[in-house]
């Protein structure tokens, strides 16, 4: 059974709200709700009938889709998921959207010869292999970073409308350094991946200073349609990444000149995979070679520096050097303390 445009914007943004336990939900709010959506999104000022939701609803509990959405009404008038964790997004795609897909991939391809979507490559290449794996049930010719337990990608999308539409979010976020989680207004403004997992980066509403949220630390959010959106001012979010390695980055931190020296087995790497887009070969001979980048020092560059182990000596700044020397002094501790232990 094909599915046109418009009903699946209203299949998701139903899927949306029952998905959202801040509220409780009656018919009456997903009306409102979805014909919101499809003013924003398609300019329809009609809106949406009682009868169209009803249908919708009991489409996406069916099976002719694949959904078999275990929507339940409680109190005869609120509905939701009687799965808090169901989402139509997790359900297999059917034949006739499998279709779609091959046709979108195959436009796709045939675009990726212009300049304009030469960043496109890998995306089209892991759509065409996942839709081929999916549909010929054929071996997966392509490998990408993969991470099955990662959690918050399916923040991405909502994430990226709000940024999109400009919309002030209401989140509950707890840090790995929190006790509990806290439930702030934020405006967002750009979403980064680092390593296969998903980032924002978000001003609170109570503090003027921006602010970078994993995804996976994200608990549950609802757009604020009614609160102002504010602008981040004097950034500019190109480039806002470019002086740093990974995501970590205050407000008050500045790049600094870090020198780094590697031995000769690990110089074609380091050179051929640059640490950072501001990388300079300063020295190459017989030995190694040293290296010049121009980052924060923050968490994920000591990270990167680690990851050498002993082929890696840091030159400069000093108190990059001392704070490395102090993790591998640290680390090489723990293993001291193994043989103190066995020897006994």
């Amino acid at each position: 059974m094909a599915t046109n445009k418009l009903a699946l914007l209203r299949y998701k943004t139903i899927d949306e709200c029952l998905k959202n336990r801040f509220r409780k939900w009656t018919l009456d709010d997903i009306i409102e709700k979805v014909s919101d959506a499809l003013y924003e999104y398609e300019g329809i000022t009609s809106g949406v009938s009682k009868r169209t939701i009803q249908a919708d609803i009991q489409v996406m509990r069916s099976d002719s889709l694949g959904y078999n959405a275990p929507i339940v009404v409680t109190d005869k008038k609120f509905y939701s998921y009687e799965d808090p964790a169901y989402s139509i997004t997790k359900s297999p795609i059917n034949d006739a959207d499998m279709e779609k897909m091959k046709e979108v991939v195959s436009v796709l391809k045939q675009l990726n010869g212009f300049n304009y979507f030469d960043e496109m490559s890998e995306l089209i290449a892991k759509l065409e292999n996942n839709v081929n794996k999916s549909a010929k049930k054929t071996a997966n010719y392509i490998q990408f970073d993969d991470n099955k337990k990662l959690r918050g990608i399916e923040h991405i999308n909502p994430l990226y409308q709000a940024i999109l539409n400009k919309t002030a979010l209401f989140l509950e976020y707890q840090s790995f350094k929190a006790l509990k989680p806290s439930k702030e207004i934020y405006y967002p403004y750009l979403l980064k991946e680092h390593r296969n997992r998903w980032f924002v980066v978000a001003m609170k509403k109570k503090n003027p200073y921006l602010m970078t949220l994993a995804l996976d630390r994200i608990i549950e959010f609802q757009p604020l349609i009614k609160e102002p959106y504010v602008e981040y001012t004097g950034v500019n979010f190109e480039r806002y990444f470019d002086d740093l390695i990974g995501v970590t980055k205050s407000h008050r931190d500045r790049a600094h000149r870090v020198i780094l020296q590697f031995d000769k087995m690990n110089a074609p790497y380091v050179i051929t995979k640059p640490l950072h887009h501001s990388q300079q070969v300063l020295s190459d001979n017989q030995d190694g070679i040293i290296i010049r980048i121009d980052v924060i020092l923050n968490f994920e560059l000591e990270k990167e520096i680690l990851g050498f182990g002993e082929c890696v000596k840091v030159l400069a700044p000093r108190n990059l050097q001392a704070r490395i020397k102090r993790r591998i002094e640290g680390a090489a501790k723990h293993y001291k303390e193994e043989s103190k232990k066995e020897d006994k």
